[in-house]
């Protein structure tokens, strides 16, 4: 069997509310031996989904309320979604809560695990850090750039590298890491491009998108690839726990 991989949708948008999610996604999931599961961005039904799948990715999409880390609503501010954002704070702290439940955190899903562990973001990029290194372009369309790893992380170790170039489209950072999270990797303008959870054994978070790239490049694959063989360590958890679990039931009962 191979492991069932959650990934939360955009919020609900457009004239018939739609949940959306970009297909490289699910296209990446499926080409890493998994199998996606689209999961709705409405309040509710978590701990069943968490039952359900195997691993979990927190995608991309629109910027995170800043009422949720004590900041202010700014005018490159877009796609807020109070539904989405409820469902995503709750989701990634009862999927941290899980040790064997491996977690992949992408641009704005990176921003959100940092926010839910009580960290805040930088609230456009520009302010801070000005616009020598573009990290994306306008009418937020992709734009590469590099960034560089550090060696001992996790990132880096599946990676195999210290630098690499990566595309990106977001306005806003990583400012004060939250709890247990450490950055792992940056942009030439020091930026923090990565982080990973110093108590969880995989929540990795990417402000990159390593979708855009994965299908055509086996080294960014790899973090798919890593996420799946640790969901599948999940899976075969579960499935020695029904075996167990039936095994006690006598046989006049089953």
């Amino acid at each position: 069997m191979r492991p069932l991989i959650g990934i939360s949708s955009y919020g609900r948008a457009g004239e018939r509310q739609v949940f959306s999610l970009p297909c490289e996604y699910v296209d990446v999931v499926r080409l890493a031996g998994g199998v996606p599961v689209v999961l709705p961005a409405v309040e509710g039904e978590i701990p069943e989904a968490l039952d359900l799948i195997h691993g979990l990715i927190l995608p991309g999409g629109g910027d995170v309320d800043p009422a949720h880390y004590g900041g202010i609503r700014h005018d490159a501010n877009y796609g807020i979604s109070a539904e989405r954002d409820g469902f995503e704070m709750q989701l990634a702290r009862a999927a941290l809560a899980r040790r064997d439940l491996p977690v992949l955190c992408i641009c704005r899903g990176m921003q959100l695990l940092n926010v839910a562990l009580g960290g805040d973001l930088v609230a456009h990029i520009p302010d801070r850090y000005g616009e020598r290194v573009p990290h994306r372009r306008p009418e937020r369309l992709p734009v590469e750039h590099e960034v560089r790893i550090d060696p001992t992380s996790r990132v880096g170790a599946i990676l195999g590298t210290e630098q690499l170039v990566v595309q990106s489209v977001h306005h806003q950072a990583v400012g004060r890491l939250g709890r247990g999270l450490r950055a792992v990797a940056w942009s030439p303008d020091d930026v923090v491009e990565a982080v990973e959870s110093t108590e969880h054994p995989f929540a990795l978070g990417l402000q990159w998108h390593p979708e855009l790239g994965a299908l055509s490049d086996a080294r960014q694959r790899r973090l798919f690839e890593e996420l799946v063989a640790c969901s599948r360590a999940r899976l075969a958890g579960g499935h020695r726990r029904a075996v167990a679990r039936d095994a006690t039931v006598p046989a006049a009962d089953l």
